[in-house]
């Protein structure tokens, strides 16, 4: 009675020392899950943030076509109005040219009727009367005649041509003027629409610096948040491994000071009714350590051993719940989901029964043999 007493105190002991430290990997876990929380929270946004610039970016590549559709547009009407501006300086050099030649022939043309009207007024007047009588013949009179009406009909002539050249003169003048109109009007609005482009060219450049900049510091942010979360789940997962190995510690050792109290107490010399339990003792040992126990489908002891009593995520090898089954395990035993320590204890309480099945299917459970229940 004595060693089971002892052996009781250590078992109290130890539960209580494993209690103090699981409480303690609860807390660091629980903070190591808050930060992780917060992380995803923040990559949730900066996703958000991605995804609302990269529509953005959609739509900016949109307005970008239409303004180099506009630009390519812009830049041909150019190039159109320099070729005919070319066009037009040639025709307008080519009109100087040609009023150059005009006013040398109107210069000379009035030089020339200038001459001969002084000629004119300075010489006598030959009358019909005169010609005649000087006349030294017919066929001279009839030259005098001749040269008389070619003098005149040459004198109208040089008044014809100096009246057309005059016109023409004046004709390209205003040709010249309307010339330098229209030039002076495609220059200006070729200099506008290069301001237009330049405008356009500078908005464009603006926008996808912003745009870059933006997607750039969004994108390492969350390159940041990322690889903090993975630091997390790292940290999580090592807490985790050592928080189940020492749960799995724990419970060898209180499984192992749980058969020694066993086998202490069945060694210790009994009461004078000794006898009567000695013929029942060792046949009725035997049931009650392979028997569940204190609410669980199979004995404390092996749950102490596989999960210290405790719902665990799975493990390395898939095991979860408060009775350690593998995924396949539990659907061949009709457990619900796809794994254990997502059911109810009630639902792991009966396909735990069904695994156990009044003993015979204690090997599905390695600590199990740990124990020493087979």
């Amino acid at each position: 009675m004595l060693v089971a007493a002892a052996m009781g105190a250590v078992l109290v002991l130890t539960a209580a020392g494993r209690n103090t430290a699981a409480q303690a990997a609860s807390s660091d876990l629980n903070s190591l899950n808050s930060q992780l929380g917060a992380e995803q929270a923040r990559q949730q946004h900066l996703n958000s943030s991605v995804a609302s610039l990269s529509g953005l970016i959609s739509s900016l590549s949109g307005q970008i076509s239409l303004v180099q559709s506009r630009e390519a547009a812009v830049r041909q009407d150019l190039a159109k109005d320099r070729a005919q501006l070319a066009r037009t300086a040639t025709a307008l050099a080519r009109e100087r040219a040609h009023l150059r030649v005009l006013r040398a022939r109107l210069a000379q043309a009035r030089m020339l009727l200038s001459r001969q009207l002084q000629s004119r007024y300075e010489g006598d007047q030959p009358d019909l009367v005169s010609v005649v009588l000087n006349a030294r013949g017919f066929n001279t009179l009839l030259e005098q005649i001749n040269f008389l009406s070619r003098a005149e009909h040459q004198q109208q002539s040089m008044i014809f041509v100096t009246r057309a050249a005059k016109a023409q003169a004046t004709q390209a003048a205003n040709q010249l003027a309307a010339t330098e109109t229209r030039d002076r009007q495609m220059a200006s609005a070729a200099a506008t629409r290069q301001q237009a482009l330049q405008g356009m060219n500078s908005l464009l450049r603006s926008r996808q610096a912003a745009l870059a900049q933006a997607r750039s510091a969004q994108q390492a942010a969350l390159s940041a948040s990322q690889s903090r979360a993975s630091g997390l789940r790292s940290q999580i997962a090592s807490v985790r491994a050592a928080q189940l190995a020492a749960q799995r510690a724990a419970a060898r050792r209180a499984a192992a000071a749980q058969a020694a109290a066993a086998q202490a107490a069945s060694s210790t010399p009994s009461a004078p009714s000794a006898p009567a339990s000695s013929s029942a003792g060792p046949a009725s040992a035997a049931p009650v350590s392979a028997a569940p126990s204190g609410g669980w489908a199979i004995p404390y002891p092996i749950v102490l051993c596989e999960s210290g009593g405790q719902n665990l995520p799975p493990n390395s090898a898939g095991a979860s719940g408060y009775y350690q089954i593998m995924p396949a395990t539990w659907r061949l035993f009709g457990g619900s989901g796809p794994a254990a320590y997502l059911a109810s204890k009630a639902e792991q309480d009966a396909v735990a029964s069904r695994i156990w099945n009044g003993g015979s299917g204690a090997s599905n459970w390695v600590c199990a043999g740990i124990v020493g229940i087979h």
